[in-house]
């Protein structure tokens, strides 16, 4: 059967955030280099909504990850891995067909021309997903469905996929969407879908290289233009920082005792219709994770945009890879616990930092109580803070506080 059935919901929302997409194993050189120069590499696991996933569980909020594995050895470490983490893996699929994708990259910064990955997923267990074949009630379980654009590039049935998840229904959770432009995953194709992709979420990641590359947009007023849907747009601007685009802010989260998924957040009225239904469902998120329902949210989406824009770290960076991911898991941490949007993105740097200090895609993040004292700095004390190496082990933020 296609697409959920109707009614699909869940007794109660048990989870946090629910994500979706491919993770593969990863193949880390042992030492800076070419990949055919490399001796040795060691293994790890990678994947854009697995990396989000364990960086939630690890901050303390209630995460599943839904993928689809093959009945392998690697997919059994990967599995393993990512439960490791605290991550409800239950809804993992296993492919006996179809293999699990892995790929090798070298050490040196992904934006580099001297970076090399070597991708072998053609025809992964995860790019056979597809709407016949997931499962809809243990994604529609959680508080929000986070996906990503890289899912939409495996296959026509993954692009499939996402349109039926991004579709207005009554049930459908808050969908978080990050872009995730990866250019040589579209070679032939045609990346606009990811545009189209992000008007039907309610809340977006885009950086302003991809979406210079991947739509022809530049600038951030210019991409809140072309993405006026979601009610919140987060426009990541590198070393700049980022600036974040806001309707309907809410002062903080209703109770989080949900009743089901037909009272998740973002889910659609079964009454009314129109323009809104178009355009996928406006939530309350800006304010907080919980809310009502498409009218409040429609209604609280009809206001101008709050905008905020929140400096970048200064960070000694070990490995330019995984920070986006990391961003996005610190944003929908402090989401989930209805901050302000400055200390959303705050956090979503302070998450970003801890893995860009680190060799891999993933870390131990700070303590809640250590990021929270950081957040909460001034925004002269904020400038001015260096993070480098063990930082996230500091037991107090002024250890690691120095000026540039």
């Amino acid at each position: 059967m296609s697409g959920p059935a109707a009614g699909t919901a869940v007794a109660a929302t048990t989870t946090d955030v629910v994500c979706l997409g491919e993770s593969m194993v990863t193949f880390l050189p042992s030492q800076p280099g070419r990949l055919a120069d490399v001796p040795s590499f060691g293994r790890g696991i990678g994947g854009a909504e697995s990396n989000v996933a364990c960086a939630l569980a690890a901050a303390g909020h209630r995460a599943a990850w839904v993928g689809r594995v093959g009945a392998d050895g690697f997919g059994d470490h990967l599995v393993e891995t990512i439960a490791s983490y605290g991550v409800d893996t239950s809804a993992v699929r296993r492919d006996p067909f179809r293999p699990t994708g892995i790929y090798f990259r070298t050490a040196t910064d992904r934006g580099t021309d001297t970076h090399e990955v070597a991708y072998y997923r053609a025809g992964s267990a995860a790019s056979a997903m597809s709407p016949a074949n997931v499962p809809y009630e243990e994604l529609f379980a959680g508080r929000i469905l986070h996906l990503s654009g890289i899912t939409a590039a495996l296959s026509g049935d993954c692009l499939a996929l996402l349109r039926e998840l991004t579709a207005a229904r009554p049930g459908r959770p808050l969908v978080s969407f990050d872009v995730n432009h990866r250019p040589h995953l579209w070679r032939g194709g045609d990346a606009s879908v990811l545009l189209e992709l992000a008007r039907r979420a309610d809340l977006v990641f885009v950086g302003e290289d991809e979406a210079e590359e991947a739509w022809g947009i530049v600038g951030a007023e210019a991409i809140r233009a072309a993405v006026p849907e979601p009610s919140v747009l987060v426009v990541k601007r590198g070393s700049a920082g980022a600036t974040v685009f806001a309707s309907g802010l809410r002062p903080g989260p209703r109770s989080s005792n949900a009743g089901g998924a037909e009272n998740a957040p973002g889910a659609r009225s079964t009454e009314g219709g129109g323009a809104e239904d178009a355009a996928g469902p406006r939530s309350s998120i800006a304010g907080g994770a919980e809310c009502g329902g498409a009218e409040d949210a429609a209604a609280d989406a009809t206001g101008p945009d709050t905008v905020t824009h929140v400096p970048a770290l200064h960070v000694d960076v070990v490995a330019a890879v995984g920070a986006g991911d990391a961003f996005a898991a610190g944003f929908l941490s402090a989401t989930l616990r209805g901050l302000p949007v400055r200390d959303r993105v705050r956090h979503g740097h302070l998450m970003a930092a801890a893995v860009l200090t680190v060799p891999g895609d993933l870390t131990e993040p700070p303590a809640r109580d250590h990021a929270d004292r950081l957040v909460a700095l001034g925004d002269d004390a904020w400038g001015t803070l260096r993070l480098g190496p063990g930082w996230t082990a500091a037991d107090r933020a002024s250890e690691e506080v120095r000026t540039p």
